[in-house]
């Protein structure tokens, strides 16, 4: 038992590191001027995805997978309210802890299937949804590709849609496996009723148990809206996840290795 429980530890420390590397990574080529604003305007992605609009919503893609996105500064709230914070159950996981913007709330993701700890931060209209989830459960036999279709459904029910979807892209599986965990992570961008939504989950299968942890986020909104969102919303949420009083740009030894990978941060002779 004892060796399961820390399997299970293991586990959610994994999967909290892989999912803040896979969503937040992006690289600065400098942010001291904040009146600066990121100009994401004729980015294209790496990927074969004619439909996905050039702009922001490709870069919010690429950066979705962890890949370095061209930023001037850090992406911040414009009109940020009284920040939400959820405790799980489980008191070995730190409380959730997030600023909405304005037009917005905060309401705890609910979902009895999966048992999730996580947030949906939903403009007033029901329009816009913002989601992580940091953990939740499946059964064992949910294959990566189950799971990723599960967590769309979701939510194209939760927006009354019911017909066929169209995928603007869909990443290649990322896959690493060690010492008997294998983590999975897949993304889509669909559009659906003028709706486009970009959906990412990061499975974590440990040999020997019922279950998979899944990490996952939703941003979805208007398709007219979706570039003004990505720069406005969507990205300045996602860089709230990292922990208080750092930076995923920051590099503190200045050995050029962001601190977020470096070995010994505060050692300019290791990486």
């Amino acid at each position: 038992m004892y060796y399961y429980k820390n399997k299970i530890m293991k586990t959610y420390k994994l999967l909290s590191s892989l999912a803040i590397i896979i969503l937040l990574v992006s690289s600065c080529s400098s942010n001291d001027d904040n009146n600066n604003a990121n100009n994401l305007v004729n980015f294209t992605t790496l990927d074969n995805c004619p439909e996905l609009p050039v702009g922001p919503t490709s870069a919010y893609w690429e950066y979705a997978k962890g890949t370095p996105i061209p930023l001037n500064q850090l992406p911040v709230l414009q009109n940020p309210q009284a920040a939400f914070s959820y405790s799980h159950s489980n008191k070995a996981l730190p409380p959730l802890t997030l600023t909405p913007p304005q037009g917005y709330q905060a309401i705890d993701y609910v979902n009895p299937n999966t048992n999730p700890f996580g947030v949906n931060i939903i403009r007033n209209d029901g329009a816009v949804v913002w989601r992580y989830v940091p953990i939740s459960t499946y059964p064992a036999n949910f294959s990566d590709s189950n799971i990723l279709d599960t967590e769309v459904n979701n939510v194209t029910n939760a927006f009354g849609f019911s017909g066929n979807y169209n995928i603007l892209c869909e990443a290649t599986p990322i896959v690493f496996n060690e010492f008997g965990i294998a983590r999975v992570f897949r993304a889509r961008t669909i559009e659906f009723n003028n709706t486009t939504a970009l959906i990412w989950i990061a499975a974590t299968y440990v040999e020997g148990l019922l279950t998979v942890s899944v990490a996952s986020s939703v941003s979805a909104g208007p398709s007219e809206e979706y570039a003004n969102l990505v720069t406005d919303i969507f990205l300045p949420l996602s860089f709230q996840l990292y922990p208080s009083g750092g930076s995923p740009l920051s590099d503190r030894d200045e050995d050029g290795t962001p601190d977020i990978f470096d070995r010994e941060p505060d050692n300019p002779n290791v990486q």
